[in-house]
């Protein structure tokens, strides 16, 4: 470490001044430098030049879970501690998550959906269940509210709106979406949606759907967290370092973000560190095989 320590700092220090500071040789040091590099330090460095690429290309985002599960896709056969090692010494990490805020109001006295789900959060296959929520981005024109639905499955996410306001064209747009992208599920989970006219029309038109309705419990935020997960990542990875100058803006970088990287390319660690995608193309491979 000391003479590490010498090689680095030599361009601004004399050698002999460093080796006197850290009581060793310079001979030992002279020494420790013409010695052959390791083939263990020569791959490290070659595992560090992939690490930063990777850890780049999700935008700075990805930890060392998923910058190993990316290196082991790509061929790689390495240790999770090793990539973590190598994150610790080049400075790089993955993105926190922040303290989690509940945003749904469920004090009313409005009928609600019985939660059927029970925080079954793992159908076993796919068209069993969308989770659905709401969220807002701000921007400088003022909020942009933003409805998802994800399959609970694959947790991608098959239907989405953004609107000025949170009203129920909103959520059955994003409905409407999910239904022409693939047949419906035996049901739609959401918190206990606000304002009442917006809960009460998503409700009415599942049921004319023919799909089943369940509603989380009063105070209850964890009974949807598949979809509070998703949106924490959401602004994770893109809007709490992302400023909207226009609403507009706001949701060109949504599509891309909710399109391109969460639904085709992100490493989701509840599916096994595989995307969405690559997710249902798996599962469906399976059917055909059975």
């Amino acid at each position: 470490m000391k003479f590490s320590f010498i090689h680095a700092e030599k361009a601004l220090f004399p050698v002999a001044a460093l080796c006197r500071h850290l009581s060793v040789s310079r001979s030992g040091y002279y020494a420790w430098a013409k010695r052959p590099e390791s083939e263990r330090k020569k791959r490290d460095r070659a595992l560090q030049l992939e690490v930063a690429a990777i850890h780049q290309e999700s935008r700075g985002t990805y930890g060392a879970p998923r910058v190993h599960a990316e290196l082991k896709a790509r061929g790689q056969r390495v240790a999770r501690k090793r990539v973590a090692r190598l994150m610790r010494q080049t400075g790089l990490r993955g993105r926190a998550r922040r303290r989690f805020v509940r945003t749904t109001d469920s004090a009313h006295r409005h009928p609600v959906a019985p939660n059927t789900l029970e925080r079954n959060f793992h159908p076993g296959q796919p068209h069993c269940a969308w989770v659905g929520d709401l969220t807002y981005v701000w921007t400088d024109e003022g909020w942009l509210y933003l409805a998802v639905l994800l399959e609970l499955f694959s947790r991608k996410v098959v239907g989405w709106a953004m609107g000025e306001r949170i009203d129920s064209g909103l959520v059955l747009s994003a409905l409407d979406m999910a239904l022409l992208g693939g047949p419906a599920p035996r049901l739609h989970y959401s918190d206990r949606l606000n304002p009442p006219s917006t809960r009460a029309r998503t409700t009415a038109d599942d049921w004319r759907r023919g799909i089943g309705c369940s509603m989380s419990r009063k105070g209850n935020c964890w009974d949807n967290a598949v979809a509070e997960s998703f949106f924490s990542t959401l602004k994770l990875e893109l809007v709490y370092g992302t400023p909207f100058k226009t609403r507009e803006a706001a949701k060109q970088s949504l599509f891309e973000y909710i399109e391109v990287v969460y639904n085709r390319k992100r490493r989701h660690s509840a599916l096994g560190y595989v995307s969405p995608a690559e997710c249902e193309r798996m599962a469906a491979i399976k059917r055909l095989a059975a």
